[in-house]
């Protein structure tokens, strides 16, 4: 029996169903044979070269240009796919009409159809023969084979996260609160502004956080509409593969295991953020 004033410390929570020592074991296992093994190469192979050769490897001028396409226009396009979706939600949510539902299964559209698909059919729609793209030229504005037209790409796969993620906080956020706001005399905007955004911050930093993440790695849904120019629209995920169809394995590699670094820090900035969110509602 545990002193009177101590706590005793246990490994696991109590459970009515058995097996925790085997599922344990199992979800080690499974994570080590289908995540850190992989990542673990990477790794190694990347110890194979010098520090010198590495830091020459991650930036080179054309790499540092590439940084600057996708970490600049992933976190504009996040910023737009938050206001965006933030308002998608924010409809779908406290407004009742006609196709609703259909809008709603829409907004998963772009996490069901390949990316690939994604790219082709924005590069179509978008090109300077295209349907929206051929009136867009005749102000001078061309999308397709530029950043915008990477900004387009990222800002359709990354929308649906900031939805998906503040559509929860409003559903449970109750309508009273918006009447008792406006009983004390506040205004629509004050409302608005002092009162909901408040409960949505953490809800809409976390879709920023996703839809930030997402981009910064995406490939298929960018590769044939940003037309991957050297130092104006080439995305570092293509360096990576350039590179190795090059057989610079080095390179590779290099660059490859600075995004993992990155991409692991921002899973615990959107696992900070979630816990936020969570403590709050």
């Amino acid at each position: 029996m545990p002193k009177p004033g101590k706590t005793k410390f246990h490994f696991k929570s109590h459970s009515v169903l058995p097996g925790f020592s085997l599922t344990l074991g199992f979800t080690l296992f499974y994570l080590f044979l289908i995540v850190l093994l992989p990542l673990s190469g990477l790794f190694i192979a990347t110890f194979k070269i010098s520090f010198i050769q590495f830091l020459e490897n991650i930036s080179s001028s054309r790499v540092i240009a590439a940084y600057r396409v996708s970490f600049g226009i992933a976190a504009l396009a996040a910023i737009i796919s938050s206001f965006f979706g933030l308002i998608i939600a924010w409809i779908l949510v406290r407004y009742n009409f006609f196709g609703k539902k259909i809008i709603d299964a829409f907004v998963d559209l772009p996490f069901a159809i390949p990316t690939a698909v994604a790219s082709i059919a924005l590069s179509a729609l978008y090109a300077p023969n295209g349907w929206i793209g051929s009136m867009l030229a005749n102000f001078g504005i061309q999308i397709a084979f530029t950043p915008l037209g990477i900004m387009v790409a990222l800002i359709f796969i990354g929308f649906p996260f900031v939805v998906r993620t503040v559509q929860p906080v409003l559903q449970d956020l109750e309508v009273e609160v918006e009447e008792a706001s406006a009983s004390l005399g506040a205004n629509r905007f004050q409302t608005f502004f002092q009162v909901i955004m408040p409960s949505l911050y953490p809800a809409l930093l976390t879709g920023f956080a996703m839809s930030f993440a997402r981009g910064l790695g995406e490939y298929g849904s960018v590769i044939f509409i940003a037309g991957n120019i050297p130092y104006v629209s080439e995305i570092v995920p293509l360096i990576i593969v350039t590179k190795l169809e090059q057989y610079d394995y080095s390179g590779a590699t290099s660059i490859a295991l600075l995004m993992l670094i990155f991409s692991f820090l921002m899973l615990l900035v959107i696992n900070m953020l979630q816990k936020w969110n969570n403590r709050i509602r």
